[in-house]
């Protein structure tokens, strides 16, 4: 999973490596030759006084040799302009929105130039850690614990999902019920998607594979309505959380969206989450804005994830929202949700 990223952060660190290491060999070189030139007596002058001697009155110069003097090596803004060029471009490339690539780049600016290292430590070491600490600062922004706020929120818990037509909502309205299920939390199907044709058919079929109640109106019925008798079932019920669907819709369609925002004023969920597929990449970026704007969403769910080699989705979703990406769709049968941890994406994105 995310296989193309992985390879081109993999790329970055090496032309980092590279770039910056060769200056650190023309170091070396440089002072060998006025070594030579000079007096063995000269290695053993401070840096200051080998740049005064010099007579150069380049800070960056005298901050490269005070370094060297005490076997460091300074990383400058030449080693990192190609490098960080190459990884935005590997970066939009990878689906990634143009905003959070441009975050990424200038937290490894921010982090690397004028950053010292041994002379005996390794580059890519360095650049691995500043690389996965701005990946890590974007993919993981407002992060929380699913399960901790499942455990807390008074019952019963309302999550209703959102998202466009075709990506995997129902499939993961049940997936998220399996997943409940395997934590102790009974659940209740509320089919908030009243006008397609066979959408009753298709989670009732869902309903009875996993042996779940399924609240449902006649097509064509108000979807405020039908989550709301979601919720009644399940305070009358003792069931600790209602799962409602809702008719796909473009982000585009002014009167879906409205829909939308009547359902978050009648039924006030607890939990709104917003399901894309990980592999529409800069599409899911902006459907995930606009349905934030409709109806404010808590989080997302990508599915997918398994067929997607960018990682595009997962890394800007969660940066340009706000809100985190809590799971991952990886593959067809209930069992495949995966939480998302943003930590271990990380370590094997640069790892």
């Amino acid at each position: 999973m995310f296989d193309g990223l992985k390879e081109k952060l993999d790329r970055f660190r090496s032309d980092v490596e590279e770039s910056a290491d060769a200056d650190a060999d023309a170091e070396v070189e440089a002072a060998a030759e006025e070594s030579a030139e000079t007096d063995a007596e000269v290695a053993d002058e401070t840096a200051a006084d080998a740049d005064a001697a010099d007579g150069s009155d380049d800070p960056g110069r005298l901050q490269r040799a005070k370094a060297f003097a005490t076997g460091k090596v300074v990383l400058e803004e030449a080693d990192l302009e190609d490098p960080l060029w190459n990884l935005e471009m590997a970066l939009l490339e990878s689906d990634v929105e143009m905003g959070v690539a441009e975050a990424i780049l200038d937290d490894l600016r921010d982090s690397l130039i004028g950053e010292t290292k041994s002379q005996m430590a390794s580059t890519g070491d360095l650049v691995e850690d500043a690389l996965g600490d701005a990946l890590l600062e974007v993919i993981s922004v407002g992060q929380f614990d699913f399960e901790e706020r499942i455990a807390s929120t008074e019952k019963p818990v309302t999550i209703v999902f959102t998202g466009v037509n075709g990506v995997g909502k129902t499939t993961t309205i049940a997936k998220m019920a399996r997943y409940l299920e395997e934590r102790g939390y009974s659940s209740v199907l509320a089919n908030g998607d009243t006008y397609r044709a066979g959408a009753n058919e298709q989670i009732r079929e869902h309903a009875d594979a996993l042996g779940k109640r399924l609240i449902a109106h006649e097509k064509g019925g108000d979807p405020a309505a039908v989550i709301y008798d979601g919720v009644e079932y399940a305070e009358a019920n003792d069931v600790d959380v209602v799962l409602g669907d809702t008719a796909g819709r473009l982000h585009t369609s002014s009167d879906l969206m409205a829909q939308l925002e009547k359902i978050d004023r009648v039924v006030d969920p607890d939990l709104t989450l917003f399901v894309d597929e990980a592999v529409a990449g800069q599409d899911a970026v902006e459907r995930a804005k606009q349905f934030d704007d409709a109806a404010e969403i808590d989080g997302t769910v990508l599915t997918k994830a398994d067929a997607d080699s960018q990682g595009g989705a997962a890394i800007s979703v969660a940066y340009v929202t706000g809100k985190p990406v809590l799971f991952l769709g990886t593959g067809q049968g209930y069992d495949d949700l995966d939480p998302f941890d943003p930590e271990a994406l990380v370590d094997d994105l640069v790892g």
